[in-house]
């Protein structure tokens, strides 16, 4: 019998009785020792949280009665698992660090006990599995939890936006439709009510939200996921065309193997790497084609290699 089955046969047996129950009773219904059965009831009152005591004068373990009715949890994990759902939280946190941490913590805190349960070490997992980032910009926890609850229970939000494109703050009122982790970075694709169309709001440039505790207007998910995807990077719109790009052949062992777009359309020629990709706004795009420096070449549009060429000779004029 696994510990699983046992502890499932034991909470049965708790939920049912009227009076404790002896421990004799345990040893016999489960026909292991009484070390075992010990063990088992320090697992489900410490990791589990069962409300499981112990009446001296009944000689035998009961449930709280003055507890909440408490379930055996519906999810059972193996150690692997655990190693993995660790591994996430690490992710996770390394995306916004702390910002997470009031949601995830209890939850990570009784993984790291169930890992130690098995006699595994959970610090190793800390210690040699490590998440880097680059280019984050950092989120105001309280504006992060008020527009991620809205977001999810779709209720309308007034925020302070200030944009960077024109250095300005704005009042909105908007309708969360899906919060977005790109890069590193934290994105909400919203129905703005003062532009009339769907908009994409980078969360650090939010400078106080408010939730108006209103329904949110939920926008079909097909129109949402383009606004996302239909062009290369965050700049969103409908791809209007389509940038050539031709790595060197040292470039192209990287390159081959980079996703800049799901639509994006890539071959060999000899030891080169071409790859097409569709864009609207070329912002980020010229941004991540600099990246590679004298490694590519924008073969077209003219709109994509004139910007390309000119950003290049103003940073080497800065040298």
């Amino acid at each position: 019998m696994t510990r699983f089955e046992r502890l499932v046969r034991i909470h049965q047996r708790l939920r049912q009785a009227r009076h404790p129950v002896p421990m004799r009773a345990f040893v016999d219904e489960l026909e292991v020792a009484r070390t075992t059965i010990t063990r088992d009831f320090a697992y489900l009152r410490d990791i589990l949280g069962a409300p499981l005591v112990y009446s001296a004068e009944a000689n035998g373990h009961h449930y709280d009665p003055d507890a909440p009715t408490f379930e055996l949890p519906g999810l059972w994990l193996n150690q692997s698992e655990l190693y993995a759902l660790l591994a996430m939280e690490q992710l996770l946190e390394s995306m916004q660090p702390g910002l997470l941490a009031p949601h995830i913590g209890p939850l990570k805190s009784r993984v790291r006990r169930l890992l130690s349960e098995g006699g595994h070490d959970a610090e190793t997992v800390s210690r040699r599995i490590a998440v880097l980032t680059a280019g984050q910009r950092e989120t105001d926890s309280d504006i992060f939890s008020t527009v991620a609850e809205a977001t999810l229970t779709g209720q309308c939000l007034f925020i302070q936006y200030h944009g960077r494109a024109r250095d300005a703050r704005s009042q909105r009122r908007i309708h969360p439709q899906r919060l977005t982790n790109y890069r590193n970075n934290w994105y909400l694709v919203a129905y703005c009510e003062q532009a009339e169309a769907l908009r994409l709001f980078s969360l650090d440039r939010i400078r106080t939200a408010e939730n108006q505790d209103t329904p949110a207007h939920a926008l079909d998910d097909r129109a949402v996921d383009r606004t996302i995807a239909s062009t290369y990077g965050i700049f969103s719109g409908t791809a209007t065309a389509w940038a050539v790009l031709r790595f060197t052949p040292e470039a192209a062992r990287w390159a081959a193997e980079e996703r800049w777009h799901p639509d994006q359309i890539g071959h060999w020629t000899a030891d080169h790497y071409e790859l097409q990709v569709p864009y609207s706004d070329p912002t980020e795009l010229v941004m991540e084609i600099l990246r590679y420096g004298p490694d590519v070449e924008a073969i077209a549009p003219d709109e994509i290699r004139d910007t390309v060429a000119r950003r290049l000779r103003e940073a080497a004029g800065k040298y």
